[in-house]
């Protein structure tokens, strides 16, 4: 069922498997999301919080994901910096891919907006279609979302997920 806004909405993926500054990953979630009202950023809704599997699958944490729908006067390029900002003053280091990390941040989609690159941000997301952790979350608040380049619903996406993809909803 789509919602008004579904199509249109600017979606920021939320992760983190190791403890920061903040307590645990969760914690760390929480205090980022606080962070972006802080910086002008507005929330206008927001996922349950999702146990998931690393991916690719490792001996690492599993993750707390959750995803947020923003207003914002920033350009896709700017918000992608402000995401990177506040990584940074988190305490991520971007050291290598797939790397165990105290927070990891997102620009998923910015509306109907398709950038290709190789400039970031490319939108929407390059990998966002085939991950639960995104795919679920975005369910939870944006259920009409629409893959901008695709066309697929997000049921059709979470349809097509490797099974090994384990996600759990908390409450």
């Amino acid at each position: 069922m789509e919602r008004k806004g579904d199509l249109d909405v600017i979606l920021i993926g939320l992760g983190a498997n190791l403890p920061s500054r903040f307590g645990p990953p969760r914690l760390t979630l929480v205090a980022a999301v606080k962070r972006l009202e802080e910086e002008g950023v507005r929330i206008t809704r927001r996922s349950r919080f999702w146990r998931t599997r690393p991916v690719p699958e490792s001996d690492q944490p599993w993750f707390v994901n959750a995803v947020v729908a923003v207003e914002t006067d920033l350009t896709p390029a700017a918000l992608l910096a402000l995401l990177h900002r506040i990584e940074a003053d988190f305490g991520r280091v971007r050291a290598e891919v797939n790397a165990p990390r105290l927070l990891d941040l997102d620009l998923l989609s910015f509306g109907r907006v398709v950038l290709a690159g190789p400039e970031p941000p490319i939108l929407p997301h390059p990998r966002l279609a085939r991950r639960a952790f995104t795919l679920l979350p975005i369910r939870d608040i944006a259920p009409g979302w629409v893959h901008p380049v695709t066309g697929e619903s997000l049921d059709a996406m979470v349809a097509t997920l490797d099974p090994e993809q384990k996600a759990v909803a908390e409450e």
